[in-house]
């Protein structure tokens, strides 16, 4: 939770900067647009974080949700699918790419890193070969289908600005989300596996089920997420969609409070962590600055947020030794 605060502490400085001096950041199209995106980024570090409590990681983010997104156009206009059967077969794709990645990394023990790293290069290879690396749209056609991602809902007292609707399913998982690793006990026990997996095993924990369960919710949130990507920008292209998406998600997720050793997740703390890199973004972009900057301060961002986890776990030791000898004494 000191974590969460500290997120949201400079959250707040980082956005009074941006009013005061990035030109129509306060615009209500700027607003808007960044709500949109800080919505859909959250999406894919809500997937991160768990897979992050149990103290793996997942480098294929970025490429389910390109997968994912270019397939749903193209299943829709080259193949002519209908919407109620692209999307399922979109999101069952994405959550059996999850079950290969937990059954790997379980059955047979390889590791998170490898396994993913993997699929990174897997996936948007098979994106880029089943489209003929060719931009994927919607010509125009399915409005109602893209509407899910584009709507927009009027808040009293406002004109300017109105309230995506990308925002209903961000809030929607990150209370589910929130109330899983909280209130139940399988949430329990992913956060005990991500602190020492081999004592909760040897607890009678299913370990094994866990992990492969975060990895399926993780690959499902960004097929999920990489839907509503494509639905927002009406078309992509393969060679690029989604690149480096999984960084975004995996900085917010540490920058808010998760523990890249495990077992330990603020979904508060993750959601400002998402909010705090779009608005740098945003100020970036508006300041007219350099866009590739955008990268330095993803990456300065991560390197802070995992020096603060090794200060806190040392901190931590070492008072906890101390209130150890004060006790023997």
């Amino acid at each position: 939770m000191k974590r969460a605060l500290g997120i949201i502490g400079i959250f707040v400085v980082i956005l009074i900067y941006s009013a005061f001096f990035a030109e129509n950041f306060l615009s209500g199209i700027n607003l808007m647009q960044l709500t949109t995106r800080t919505a859909l980024y959250s999406i894919l570090a809500l997937g991160a974080t768990l897979v992050i409590v149990t103290g793996g990681i997942d480098l294929s983010i970025g490429s389910v949700v390109c997968l994912s997104g270019i397939m749903t156009p193209w299943l829709l206009i080259e193949k002519e699918w209908t919407p109620w059967q692209a999307i399922p077969t979109v999101l069952a794709i994405a959550a059996f790419i999850g079950l290969c990645h937990g059954l790997l990394i379980t059955r047979l023990k390889l590791q998170p890193f490898l396994v993913t790293l993997c699929g990174l290069l897997l996936y948007r290879g098979i994106a880029r070969w089943m489209t003929g690396d060719q931009s994927q749209g919607f010509a125009g056609e399915f409005d109602d289908v893209r509407a899910i991602a584009l709507a927009k809902f009027t808040i009293p007292g406002l004109t300017d600005y109105r309230l995506p609707a990308t925002v209903i399913p961000m809030v929607v998982l990150a209370t589910v989300i929130g109330l899983f690793l909280s209130r139940t006990v399988w949430g329990r026990w992913l956060l005990a596996t991500g602190r020492n997996e081999s004592a909760a095993r040897y607890s009678g924990v299913p370990t094994a089920r866990l992990i492969t369960l975060s990895y399926v919710a993780c690959s499902l949130l960004a097929g999920f997420g990489g839907m509503l990507f494509i639905f927002d920008i009406g078309s992509a292209q393969p060679s690029d969609f989604g690149n480096f998406y999984e960084l975004y998600a995996i900085a917010a997720a540490v920058l808010g409070g998760c523990s890249l050793r495990g077992g330990e997740a603020s979904i508060v703390g993750v959601l400002f962590g998402v909010a705090t890199l779009r608005v740098l973004q945003n100020t970036i972009t508006l300041a007219g600055f350099s866009s590739q900057i955008e990268f330095a301060v993803v990456g300065a961002v991560l390197l802070i947020g995992v020096a603060a986890d090794e200060l806190i776990r040392r901190f931590a030791a070492r008072r906890l030794e101390r209130v150890g000898a004060a006790a023997s004494h």
